[in-house]
């Protein structure tokens, strides 16, 4: 199975799951049935939005510098001016 089929297979097992609340084909509370059941998809994407910023920020925390590939970047515009300068272009 795929990425592609599992996350499909999860998000319809998610969707049939709130289908059935939201319809009140199980039996609940009044309270929740109208009053937190409509509510879940919104809470739902506040909570991923939540999650990807958190992960975005750890990422930004723990950014490693890498100065080797500042060095290797810093020759390879050496060599790109050299190689215009021998070709007559002005690069300064």
């Amino acid at each position: 199975m795929t990425r592609a089929q599992q996350t499909i297979s999860v998000l319809l097992l998610v969707s049939s799951l709130y289908l059935v609340l939201y319809l009140g084909l199980v039996p609940l509370n009044t309270t929740i049935q109208k009053e937190v059941i409509p509510v879940l998809p919104f809470y739902a994407l506040i909570s991923f939005g939540c999650y990807l910023l958190g992960r975005l920020g750890l990422a930004i925390l723990t950014f490693n510098d890498v100065p080797e590939a500042h060095q290797e970047l810093q020759k390879e515009i050496e060599q790109a001016r050299t190689e215009l300068r021998k070709a007559n272009v002005d690069v300064d």
